[in-house]
């Protein structure tokens, strides 16, 4: 992709862009509250397992937005001052984080029908309005390092950056599974660097990765069928939050899973998606170009639809999840992009839609 002339990695760009918004609604679309059921049919066991593969496959939304941002914002070639740095992404992230933080403060309110306080607001600004707001907290603090990250990229030798992934992939993914299987486990603080961090390094170290196709799919393969069936035996063997385990973003069946859509998306040619429908590929770039907004926006119009606002019901627990995950996913989508760009049409909101 840093190879690239400027439209084809702008079409590599919205290609990974609105594949991982649409995997972020397909998690929050599928990860929808449940009544406890005290029978087990055949029924319930088709949605669990239903349910179980979309959030696995959700899961890798968030990743892969973080793993392009690395490979953006930390390439060699990306040069330009800290200062000039920090005010592009600034104004990037304030404005929307305002405006979206309001409307769902107000969404809290009217629809929720919480009892907002000024404690509950200033404790919503500190740690998020919404839950999916620790996203651009997250984002925030990648931004941080970046000036040092771009340094750190540029001057070291590709073994340096490979050892400080495989320190992140042990300390974030491999040392929390032997800690939940061993009674005995390896002082956590030894691994300082875990986190997002990781992704974000990993993303431009992707950049100049040559993996075959083949051992690529067969990596996502593996990864996300680990994930799914580990989910299963951690749910029936050891149940509570340990069932949740493999879900976790910066477990290591998301982290190889998410890494091998990034090299797949990145290895498809631009002139195989041009060659289609013109209107694809317009709605390919609108939707790129709005993830912000659209990732903001989404858990209202979820919400909204999920619970019956409207007079009617999309819901996992109302329609079977093998349709209603993926239709949802989509009704969402098209709301969320046509009230955004209808918004962005307004004078003095387009910075602030994201």
């Amino acid at each position: 992709m840093d190879r690239a002339a400027p439209n084809e990695l702008n079409f590599h760009v919205d290609l990974m862009r609105t594949t991982a918004v649409v995997l972020v609604i397909l998690l929050h679309a599928a990860n929808e509250p449940h009544p406890i059921i005290t029978q087990i049919g055949t029924a319930e066991i088709a949605r669990w397992w239903t349910v179980n593969i979309y959030i696995t496959l959700g899961d890798m939304g968030v990743p892969l937005f973080v793993l392009l941002s690395g490979a953006l914002l930390l390439r060699p070639s990306k040069i330009e001052a800290m200062g000039i740095f920090f005010k592009k992404r600034l104004n990037r992230i304030v404005l929307p984080f305002i405006f979206w933080g309001i409307a769902y403060f107000a969404f809290r309110y009217f629809v929720n029908h919480e009892n907002l306080t000024i404690g509950s607001i200033i404790q919503g600004i500190q740690t998020g309005p919404y839950y999916h707001f620790w996203f651009l907290y997250m984002i925030f603090g990648l931004y941080l390092l970046t000036p040092a990250l771009r340094v750190l990229v540029a001057n070291a030798e590709r073994k340096i950056l490979e050892l400080l992934l495989v320190l992140w992939f042990f300390g974030t993914a491999i040392l929390p599974a032997i800690a939940l299987f061993d009674h005995y486990s390896l002082d956590n603080k030894v691994f300082v660097i875990v986190g997002w961090i990781g992704y974000y390094i990993l993303g431009v170290y992707l950049l100049s990765s040559k993996v075959q196709t083949r051992k690529t799919y067969l990596t996502l393969f593996a990864a996300l069928a680990g994930g799914t069936v580990g989910t299963f035996f951690m749910t029936l063997y050891v149940g509570g939050e340990a069932g949740n385990f493999f879900y976790n973003q910066l477990g290591a069946a998301i982290i190889l899973a998410a890494t091998a859509v990034f090299l797949l998306l990145r290895n498809i040619p631009k002139s195989k998606i041009e060659n289609g429908s013109p209107r694809a590929n317009w709605l390919l770039h609108k939707i790129g170009q709005n993830t912000l907004g659209i990732y903001l926006f989404h858990i209202m119009v979820l919400e909204t639809l999920q619970t019956g606002v409207l007079g009617f019901t999309l819901s996992v627990n109302t329609l079977m999840p093998l349709v209603e995950v993926p239709l949802i996913t989509v009704i969402t989508l098209f709301v969320c992009l046509g009230v955004v760009l209808a918004l962005k049409k307004v004078p003095y909101l387009k910075k602030a839609i994201g």
